[in-house]
């Protein structure tokens, strides 16, 4: 037989529903064409209204795995699968199985579920093929002689003896929850109906338990005194390659059950059937035993371990004490030398033995028969702090504490472990570790007779109804005891909220559109001669990494931008505007790829407010301008008006028009300075930008290699040029504009802003300078013999600009002459 599990596609829509969705005409058509007898079966004939999974495949299979959740028809379509097996072409006809098994957790389960169940056996059967529940047998028994028996898979030896056809099992599976294996198939959600806790459980979270029930499960069908091969099929009777646990998710995990935005049924994971996320954890004794083994040690007991590891990092398992004392600190359990064996057991306080105070040896090394003392309360911590590996996450470095409501003391105890945990266990391992340090503060010594020798380290004794756990052991001609007192009550893990991990968003490797934006003070604080830099993305990564380099190699962090900007693109043509005034032209269409806008008042707009950068996205081509009416018209789509113009010196580098399509940069404080010396100034650097959770050869990294003038340090443009002629010449003037402190209007002039006043005169005719002249003085004489000699060529082009001795000449102001 082939040995292949097989399976339909799931399916989404029956025969039925087809011919409920065609015309009426077809429908009535299709009716009469049935005739009356199989119009009378056709409620009773599955294969008319299945949905094609709840179909058994074609082909000659031996095992039918049948995938879904509730409400996929799983239970109707075991059902119909027995009725077809056992029923002939008439009741009385025998079916191909003679014999079939009914399997469930419980025999209640398979009664009230698969006999008598909404979907099960009986309600599906016609009148005449119905069977009859014997409930002396706990069998099924049809018109045609074939039985299905009901069994328990609490009762497994009741599966041999009778030769069984066929069978209808559930899947195995168990819950992650305290004492899940008194029912395994209980499911629990609080929203639905069926939500049930197993028997006598606390509801505490317990993924060794569910680790536990599958080893056992598994160890028995492997065992072939309980597993026989047929000799009809050559196969075991239980065939494990084609067990399924319920059960493993396709969603990825830590995501599920983390998004629980996404996904509603997340927390149901924590204490669900779902082996997804817990497949690759171990057993503590498994983890003992694999760290003995590589440090060399072999004669070992970890019968007595239990603990759940999800995550441990060893570098180096070379010594074997320090690998191993993470795992006994977080779970609470000893190693002891026994008979040249090295025994691990928990620290339960369990299998105490008793001890007779006066049955206790004398020795001289003591004071007493049993000697009590108590550690002083200054000794003590009253505060343990525990770092971990936040589990069912992104296994972030996270801390947890325990605090006793008594502590007069400030000491605190601090502990890393390099294992993976839950908040909830941390938590309980902290109250572990405050209970343990308070009781043994109590210590005993007293001494045993030879006849006591089997007593050692470790174990567990109880003087007058208190317990204590052996510390230390001497043994001379007697045994040398010393033990501290213990609570078995301290072992039992206290019961905290199990809140869900906190999960990073997924950084996609995207590039980060970047722009450079040389600009001049716009508050005075800035680094005159540093660029600020404006990034977007979509998604945005959270935070952006800048690195540079002289050249393409041995780069430097230069700084990390957290702040997304307001970026976006004009969609309507800005012509040049009023300097020094409102500009009410017609409004400037942007949209914005990131962000929002919104209108300012008047005084709002003089205090700086809605400030736009504008250019065509090169360093140093940006001119800044304000807009205090901003109006959405469409989604990421806005209009600026009521604009000042040319602001903080850019109105001498304003062009005729700002086509459709420049970039517009809101200067809300997201674009920030990037670091950049002083020396480095107009000199080319390289720059690699990208999402600062990835690594700097990341191919979400862009490169960009750019130079600065530094525009902070660019004088602006004269204001008020006027020629005024005199004696055959023109007296030249303006007045001089300040790139600091020019908005204090109480003193007489503004500051000079430079080292000293200078100032550069050109004559231009088209590109050409007929004659250059400098100055310390807002003032220059025209002479009229080179008047009447420039002007003999034709009209000349009259520029003074103001110059730095850092930066050189700035913007100049113009004016026509001829």
């Amino acid at each position: 037989m082939a040995t292949d599990s097989t399976s339909t596609r799931p399916g989404t829509r029956s025969a039925a529903e087809s011919i409920a969705s065609a015309s009426a005409a077809r429908r009535t058509e299709w009716l009469r064409a049935l005739g009356d007898g199989v119009e009378l079966a056709l409620p009773f004939l599955f294969e008319v209204w299945a949905m094609p999974h709840q179909l058994p495949p074609e082909g000659d299979w031996r095992t039918w795995v049948i995938l879904g959740g509730r409400g996929a028809g799983k239970t109707r379509a075991g059902a119909e699968w027995v009725r077809a097996a056992v029923e002939g072409p008439k009741p009385l006809d025998p079916g191909r199985c003679r014999r079939l098994a009914l399997l469930g957790e419980t025999q209640d389960q398979v009664r009230e579920v698969m006999i008598f169940g909404d979907s099960g056996i009986m309600a599906c059967s016609p009148p005449d093929r119905r069977p009859t529940w014997k409930a002396s047998r706990k069998c099924l028994e049809w018109p045609n002689g074939a039985e299905a028996m009901a069994f328990s898979a609490h009762e497994p030896e009741g599966l041999r003896g009778p030769q069984f056809d066929g069978a209808w099992a559930d899947e195995l599976g168990c819950p992650a929850v305290d004492k899940g294996t008194n029912q395994p198939n209980v499911f629990l959600d609080p929203r639905s109906s069926e939500s049930h806790l197993p028997r006598h459980s606390t509801g505490q979270r317990d993924e060794l338990i569910q680790r536990q029930y599958l080893r056992a499960l598994h160890l028995y069908w492997d065992d072939p005194d309980n597993n026989p091969v047929s000799p009809v099929y050559d196969g075991p009777m239980v065939d494990l390659s084609r067990a399924f646990v319920w059960a493993w998710d396709a969603r990825p995990y830590p995501w599920f059950p983390g998004l629980s935005d996404v996904w509603a049924d997340g927390a149901n994971w924590r204490r669900g059937h779902w082996i997804t996320g817990r497949a690759s954890a171990r057993t503590l004794a498994s983890v003992v035993t694999e760290i003995c083994a590589r440090a060399g040690l072999h004669e070992i007991d970890t019968s007595a371990l239990h603990g759940f590891v999800r995550g441990y990092l060893v570098p180096d398992v070379g010594d074997a004490r320090r690998a191993l004392q993470p795992l006994m600190l977080a779970h609470g359990f000893d190693a002891i030398e026994r008979g040249g064996r090295l025994v691990f057991r928990m620290r339960d306080g369990a299998h105490a033995t008793e001890l007779d105070p006066d049955a206790l040896a004398l020795s001289d090394d003591l004071e007493a028969r049993l000697t009590e003392t108590r550690a002083a309360e200054a000794e003590m911590a009253g505060r343990v702090r525990l770092r971990f590996f936040e589990a069912d996450g992104d296994h972030e470095t996270v801390a947890e504490e325990s605090v006793l409501p008594d502590d007069a003391t400030h000491a605190i105890s601090e502990t890393d472990v390099a294992l993976s945990l839950t908040r909830a266990e941390a938590r309980q391992v902290t109250e572990r570790w405050l209970v343990e340090a308070r009781l043994a503060r109590d210590t005993l010594r007293f001494a045993l007779p030879p006849s006591r020798i089997a007593l050692g380290a470790g174990d567990v004794v109880s003087l007058d109804g208190a317990r204590y756990r052996i510390d230390r052991a001497e043994i001379t001609d007697r045994q040398l005891l010393e033990a501290v007192r213990i609570e078995p009550g301290t072992y039992l893990a206290a019961a905290f909220p199990d809140d869900p991990a906190t999960l990073r968003p997924f950084v996609p490797a995207i590039p980060v559109q970047a722009r450079f934006l040389d600009l001049p003070l716009m508050i005075g604080d800035e680094a005159p001669h540093a660029p600020h830099l404006a990034l977007t993305a979509s998604p945005w990564p959270g935070s952006v990494a800048v690195y540079d380099a002289a050249d393409d190699s041995g780069y430097a962090l230069n700084t990390v931008i957290a702040a997304r900007a307001t970026v976006g693109a004009t969609e309507t043509p800005l012509a040049a505007g009023p300097v020094g005034r409102l500009d009410r032209g017609a409004p400037l269409g942007i949209r914005l790829f990131s962000g929002a806008l919104s209108r300012i008042d008047g005084p709002a707009l003089l205090a700086g407010g809605n400030l736009f950068a504008v250019g065509d996205g090169s360093p140093d081509g940006w001119e800044l301008l304000q807009a205090r009416e901003v109006e959405m018209i469409a989604p990421d789509r806005w209009r600026l008006s009521m604009r000042l113009r040319g602001q903080f010196g850019t109105d001498g580098v304003m062009p005729p028009v700002w086509p459709a399509g420049s970039v517009v940069v809101r200067m809300d404080g997201a674009p920030a300075q990037i670091a950049l010396a002083a020396a480095a100034r107009r000199q080319a650097r390289h720059y690699r930008i990208g999402p600062a959770r990835r690594p700097l050869d990341d191919p979400s990294y862009t490169l960009t290699v750019a130079a600065f003038d530094g525009v902070g340090l660019r004088p602006y443009a004269p204001a008020h040029l006027r020629a005024v002629p005199s004696g055959g010449g023109l007296d030249v003037t303006w007045i001089r504009r300040t790139r600091i402190d020019g908005d204090d209007w109480t003193g007489p002039d503004v500051p000079l802003g430079e080292e000293r006043e200078t100032y550069l005169v050109r004559i231009l005719r088209g590109a050409e300078v007929l004659r250059e002249a400098s100055t310390d003085a807002p003032r220059w004489r025209y002479e009229a013999g080179a008047l009447g000699t420039d002007l003999a060529g034709g009209p000349v082009r009259l520029a003074v600009a103001q110059v730095s001795a850092r930066f050189g000449p700035g913007p100049a102001a113009r004016l026509d002459l001829g």
